[in-house]
């Protein structure tokens, strides 16, 4: 099969989303984005036209539990294959409403397949998480480690996992590749994609830059009493940029053989919240003050990628270091201080 040539992207107005679209614009790929907007803007488009320099075929605001409109998207366009970020993805969160992060994130995830089934689309990429694998130890995690979920949301992309491999044991014409990212940080270098929002942050690298900026008092560490050295949690930190080469690069490959493929996609390195302050303050030269606070539950001590089958089978390796992800959030948080609120809109050429 050759490699797909329009592509449905859900959730393309995300965080990684978006770096996705614009990484797949610039390699000729024409897109079809569904988003609901509820952890984004519909302004983020108008910042990867520029960066592309092409538009986006088509986006569509809407939930993709909707099933009626999201059949109404295939039946307008003929889609070659889905990009599915669409997802709610809070570690911390799932663990307050586990309920709401089942519906959207397996929900989704089949009424997604539904559609797929109707309209004849049957190759599909997959974000998951190495939050599959728990709390797995210490050692670089590979795909043949088992998954022990400790939280709502990582159980909800186990389970998406799931159906996605048993889709693909029964349908023979289904080519499935699942991403297990490990933490995606960083921007494009342009600054203009990046994950600035009103409001306090989720993730470590943009609450650190709010704190630099002085936009936050302070940053929360949860937890310094993790068995590592310094007692904060490690992590495989992955510029963004090689997370969606990755993808492109999966894409390209989704058409090699049947079946579900899974990989790992970080860098092989461990680095803890405390090594990240001491490293963004070093790159920007900006102090960030933080507070220890107790640890969030669903949290575990380490988690670095063993990504080698990514590089062995899809000839994808990451390039950018720990100075480039702290460099590129902050030419982001720099550019566009209070989030998207009062960006431009891309011009629309379909329904928005």
């Amino acid at each position: 099969m050759s490699a797909p040539s329009t592509v449905l992207v859900t959730g393309g107005a995300g965080f990684t989303g978006r770096h996705a679209c614009a990484e797949l614009l610039d390699h000729g790929y024409e897109l079809i984005v569904v988003d609901d907007y509820s952890h984004s803007a519909p302004q983020v488009f108008a910042q990867v036209q520029r960066v592309a320099g092409r538009f986006v075929g088509a986006v569509y605001e809407l939930d993709i539990r909707d099933r009626r409109a999201l059949s109404a998207v295939f039946h307008r366009h003929a889609v070659d294959a889905v990009v599915h970020f669409a997802a709610l993805k809070s570690v911390g969160t799932s663990t307050r409403i586990p309920v709401e992060y089942y519906d959207t994130n397996v929900g989704g995830t089949t009424a997604l397949l539904r559609a797929m089934q109707d309209h004849g689309v049957h190759r599909l990429v997959f974000s998951s998480t190495c939050s599959v694998y728990g709390d797995a130890g210490h050692r670089p995690l590979d795909e043949t480690t088992p998954a022990r979920p400790t939280n709502p949301f990582a159980a909800s992309k186990w389970a998406c996992e799931q159906i996605l491999a048993d889709v693909c044991h029964r349908r023979p014409e289904y080519a499935v590749l699942c991403l297990r990212h490990f933490n995606p940080v960083g921007a494009h270098p342009s600054g203009l994609l990046g994950e600035n929002q009103p409001g306090p942050p989720g993730r470590l690298m943009p609450y650190m830059a709010q704190v630099a900026a002085g936009r936050q008092d302070r940053l929360p560490v949860f937890g310094n009493d993790y068995p590592t050295p310094d007692g904060t949690a490690i992590r495989d930190y992955i510029h963004v940029m090689d997370t969606v080469e990755a993808l492109r690069v999966a894409l390209d490959h989704l058409g090699d053989e049947p079946g579900m493929r899974v990989y790992n996609l970080g860098r092989g390195e461990g680095n803890s919240v405390l090594d990240m302050v001491a490293e963004f303050s070093r790159t920007t030269g900006r102090d960030v003050p933080y507070e220890i606070v107790p640890r969030r539950p669903g949290d575990v001590a380490e988690s670095v990628a063993d990504a080698r089958a990514a590089t062995r089978d899809l000839g994808w390796r990451p390039t950018r270091d720990l100075e480039s992800m702290c460099r590129d959030a902050w030419r982001s948080q720099q550019l566009r201080p209070n989030g998207y609120a009062d960006s431009p809109q891309a011009p629309k050429r379909k329904e928005y």
